[in-house]
């Protein structure tokens, strides 16, 4: 399609993703805290909750990167700070080598066509008093890009390309199952062609045969368009489909980073192992047979006073005096595994007594 909707051509490889791409986004060491002036826990003083304290990643183009965790551990604000929908405390966001970390709104509006969000909740998401066609061309307008009879047939294509009738344009989201709304929110979220993609919990509020369908059309769309995702979710079974690597995250860090394949087969932190533990499966593999579920004791600790040490030390197992004392880094393994850990799983480094203890 030529014109102001031409459509980027898709990237070689499997599922749109280069084994070999320079990043389109990197984000180093970035940090969000939000103040806090009252409150009974703070007997009325200061304080801050470190929603995101020090993480960094890279997502290379046409690939996909899947951020999961427990609920509260700071996924859906890493989100909005990457789209620069909150302004970070600390460290750096680049965006196709261009640091936007501070950018300002006047700078940041041509970049909203490139860089879109796909929202969790398909029935808050749509607004019920627009139609689906004013819905999905509002970025078109708000940008500026075609007439308005060039965007009415666009809208329409898109409507199509995600799998719905065109002639839905005129219609309501109440009129719409939940899966068609979601399909109206990634139409919404592809109208302008974007490069970048963020899918926060796109499918957690969906029957799971829906899931299946929705996960499928945002492979096919990312083979179509070459499109970058970051997928964030808290079910491990869901970004195990569509994530090229997985990033683990813990009370606002990150705790592993691997191959999502690798991960699966070789968990190193003990908090990855125990999410793995909870996943439903009907495997029969002898892995499988073999894997245990893992409870974890406790609550999350509270994310205005974080523990000392590796966070997750309080509910950790195999937790030892330096584990408290002493902040993990997060290091390679093997081959761009990376996990902080002082007693890493599955890689010979637990010492004998620790094997006993668990056994």
């Amino acid at each position: 399609m030529n014109g102001p909707f031409a459509q980027r051509p898709a990237i070689a490889g499997n599922g749109g993703a280069p084994k070999q791409a320079a990043p389109l986004v990197a984000v180093e060491s970035l940090e969000k805290l939000f103040p806090l002036t009252r409150g009974v826990f703070l007997g009325g003083g200061r304080g801050q909750v470190h929603a995101v304290d020090g993480v960094s990643f890279d997502i290379p183009r046409g690939g996909t990167l899947g951020l999961v965790g427990e609920s509260g551990c700071g996924k859906s604000t890493v989100a909005r700070l990457v789209t620069r929908l909150l302004e970070p405390t600390g460290g750096t966001v680049r965006y196709d080598g261009k640091d936007i970390t501070h950018w300002k709104a006047r700078a940041l509006r041509p970049l909203r066509r490139e860089i879109q969000l796909v929202f969790q909740d398909p029935y808050s998401s749509l607004n019920p008093r627009r139609t689906v066609g004013a819905i999905v061309g509002e970025p078109l307008r708000l940008q500026h890009i075609g007439s308005r009879s060039e965007r009415k047939t666009r809208v329409r294509e898109m409507l199509e390309v995600v799998g719905l009738n065109p002639e839905h344009y005129n219609r309501y989201p109440h009129e719409f199952s939940g899966g068609q709304r979601q399909r109206v929110g990634i139409a919404r979220a592809l109208i302008t062609t974007p490069k970048l993609v963020v899918a926060d919990e796109p499918v957690s509020a969906l029957d799971v045969s829906i899931q299946a369908q929705i996960l499928n059309l945002l492979a096919e769309l990312q083979h179509e368009f070459g499109l970058t995702y970051l997928f964030i979710a808290h079910d491990l079974n869901v970004v195990r489909h569509v994530s090229d690597r997985i990033a683990v995250m813990y009370l606002g860090k990150i705790v592993e980073l691997s191959p999502a394949e690798e991960l699966y087969a070789h968990p190193v932190h003990p908090y990855t192992e125990a999410l793995l533990s909870a996943v439903p499966t009907v495997e029969t593999t002898a892995r499988e047979q073999l894997r245990h579920r893992v409870v974890l004791r406790g609550d999350p600790p509270s994310p205005v006073a974080p523990p000392s040490g590796c966070r997750f030390h309080t509910r950790c197992r195999y937790a030892t005096e330096i584990c408290s004392a002493v902040e993990p880094a997060l290091i390679d393994h093997r081959r761009g595994h990376l996990a902080a850990c002082h007693h890493p799983l599955n890689t010979g480094a637990r010492t004998a007594a620790l094997a006993t203890r668990t056994a």
